[in-house]
């Protein structure tokens, strides 16, 4: 990392909300014997999760195939991190100094991220290449059985945090382990050969990881996750339905 992009790194940081920028008292030392191992865990597993993740989006939509296949990735990625070591669930400092668990402002920042990832929708939508990729991911949700679809993806959503910012967070060791965790976890999404969850994993890797940096735990990154989720579920499959493009998908090329 050069100097400038170390800079820049820390004037973002810098302009971050605190339960993102500032750390809280942790001590998460283990013995080299410890990490070595973590490190040996963590580097099978995540080549075992990308392959099963990626073959479980060739799958068709609410096919046992593709809940099997989800629940797999679901089970690697909570199996890998339970395997790894320790797993810590973090505390956040409050304005009175104290430390505590984080609740509030975690699925607070769930809201605010879907928000923003709504409004980039609207623009992506007429992008053909990304509209495209929306349509055919939000697909497995507009077309699945919304319990098991829900199940899922809470099931993933907790298992990557226990995974990215757990173990492999751990893993990462001190230099840089917000930029190497996310670099991980976006690479993990290129298997699914979607360019809009590459983007997003890269958007929402870094924002998990600075959670993960200042809590010193998975706690924050899980609540945040699971409720931007919950809301990307609930309200972005029906702008890219696939029976019910309006005007702007007029024009794309028909499927193969």
């Amino acid at each position: 990392m050069t100097s400038k992009t170390r800079g820049l790194s820390r004037r973002l940081i810098a302009l971050a909300p605190r339960e993102l920028r500032e750390k809280v008292p942790r001590d998460h030392l283990e013995t080299d014997a410890a990490f070595h191992r973590r490190r040996r865990v963590v580097g099978g597993v995540s080549i075992a999760g990308a392959a099963l993740l990626g073959r479980s989006l060739t799958t068709e939509p609410d096919s046992k195939e593709f809940y099997g296949l989800t629940l797999g990735v679901a089970a690697t990625w909570t199996a890998g991190a339970l395997a790894s070591g320790p797993l810590h669930r973090g505390w956040e400092q409050a304005d009175d100094n104290l430390l505590r668990r984080p609740l509030v402002t975690p699925v607070a920042l769930g809201f605010a991220s879907f928000g923003a990832f709504y409004g980039a929708a609207l623009v992506c939508r007429r992008v053909p290449v990304l509209n495209r990729a929306l349509t055919d991911i939000l697909a497995f949700a507009d077309q699945g059985s919304a319990p098991l679809v829900a199940a899922t993806t809470f099931a993933n959503g907790a298992a990557e945090e226990v995974f990215f910012r757990g173990a492999l967070y751990a893993a990462a060791g001190t230099r840089h382990p917000v930029a190497k965790s996310t670099a991980i976890y976006t690479l993990a999404t290129t298997a699914t050969r979607n360019p809009a969850l590459v983007m997003a994993g890269g958007v929402m890797g870094t924002l998990f990881g600075l959670q993960r940096r200042a809590s010193g735990g998975i706690q924050a990154p899980l609540l945040t996750h699971l409720t931007w989720s919950a809301l990307m579920l609930r309200f972005m499959p029906p702008l890219f339905r696939r029976d019910g493009h309006d005007e702007v998908d007029q024009d794309l090329p028909p499927r193969v």
